[in-house]
């Protein structure tokens, strides 16, 4: 037996090695992965210095830019709009004061051409067909007709 405890032992011993060397790799793994943690924190901080933040003030300037310039588009529109909307007012005012004063003047062009149409049908209708209505007949006309 004391053969078998001795290869047992043996056998004992060297998985005890194996433990403690798989443990020491472990241990080296685990401080390598904090290594390569740290390094690659380290060139991400440096890359954020070097290439983010003057990105990033970059963009925030343009963004101040088109902030400002959507703010002054936004006041030009409204000063537009007010003036679009004034001129239209003042327009159909125009329009309604030009109306009003072209049917005045047509009317009292209309009643000129009707008082000259009725004095040239007076006129006329008086020579032609002899007196009118409501005028008697003169002894000069009279004799003239016969």
């Amino acid at each position: 037996m004391d053969a078998n405890l001795g290869t047992t032992n043996v056998m004992l011993g060297i998985m005890a090695a194996v433990s403690v060397l798989e443990a020491l790799v472990l241990i080296g793994i685990g401080v390598g992965g904090f290594l390569i943690y740290r390094r690659v924190t380290q060139l991400v901080s440096d890359l954020e210095v070097r290439q983010v933040a003057p990105l990033r003030e970059k963009v925030e300037a343009i963004l101040v830019d088109v902030k400002s310039v959507t703010s002054r588009v936004n006041e030009q529109s409204e000063r537009v709009d007010q003036a679009i909307t004034g001129t239209m007012g003042r327009v159909d005012e125009t329009a309604e004061r030009v109306k009003h004063s072209v049917r005045h003047k047509v009317n009292q062009a209309t009643g000129v051409v009707r008082g000259v149409r009725a004095i040239v049908a007076s006129v006329l209708s008086g020579h032609a067909s002899g007196p009118g209505p409501g005028r008697p007949a003169s002894t000069a006309d009279a004799g003239s007709r016969l």
